[in-house]
């Protein structure tokens, strides 16, 4: 193992802490995957992330409809939509998955967030849009994820939880803290009434502010 893949694979691993400490996932139902050369590192199933170590994570090939991987572990049970997500996504380095509650709160009741916040611009698009429904590590779930996905960083995944991308990984789990602040924060304004919905017009307004400000906020590196 490289200095270089030990790093990201140690920065894996504290992404994932990172998420059960900001509430954005519980136990061992979220995973992270990275692209590293012609494959990704991702994290094992069913593994606490305090107990995992750089060597416990997976490498896995981008190619091939059931890919060799390397490791003591077997990969995430949801290996699939993270190789073929980085594999159709050349400009994504990162993929995150994770069932915050609130996120996940409107995957099972099969609503998408819209352009109640200007927020939601860091998304990609005017909402952030909730697929179909398929069984988890499914091949249809990687299918139906990439299309919630097209011209957008992050979508709910129909009762199970979301996914946010990243063109580093550091972008991806800002993301994932950005869209469960603004499902909660959706989640209120309903609850007070019928939020106002910004404009197409307005939502590309904020979205070229990002590219000076906005994105800036999450480490490039």
């Amino acid at each position: 193992m490289t200095p270089d893949e030990e790093a990201m694979r140690r920065a894996i691993i504290d992404g994932c802490l990172s998420m059960n400490a900001a509430g954005i996932n519980q136990g061992t139902s979220g995973n992270i995957a990275t692209r590293f050369g012609d494959r990704m590192i991702v994290t094992p199933s069913a593994t606490p992330y305090d107990q995992m170590t750089p060597a416990s994570l997976a490498s896995c090939g981008l190619d091939g409809d059931e890919p060799e991987w390397h490791g003591p572990l077997p990969p995430s049970t949801e290996w699939r939509f993270h190789r073929d997500i980085l594999r159709e996504r050349p400009e994504i380095e990162a993929v995150v998955h994770a069932h915050p509650p609130y996120c996940t709160a409107f995957a099972m009741t099969r609503r998408g967030i819209p352009a109640a916040h200007y927020m939601i611009a860091a998304f990609g698009g005017n909402d952030v849009r909730c697929s179909e429904y398929e069984t988890f590590g499914t091949a249809a779930l990687s299918a139906t994820a990439l299309d919630a996905l097209e011209g957008r960083t992050a979508c709910l995944l129909a009762n199970h939880g979301m996914i946010t991308l990243g063109e580093t990984l550091a972008k991806a789990l800002w993301r994932a803290v950005e869209l469960e602040t603004l499902a909660r924060q959706y989640h209120h304004a309903l609850a007070l009434g019928s939020p106002v919905l910004l404009s197409e017009a307005e939502v590309a307004e904020a979205a070229a502010g990002f590219a000076t400000y906005g994105l800036r906020s999450a480490d490039d590196s």
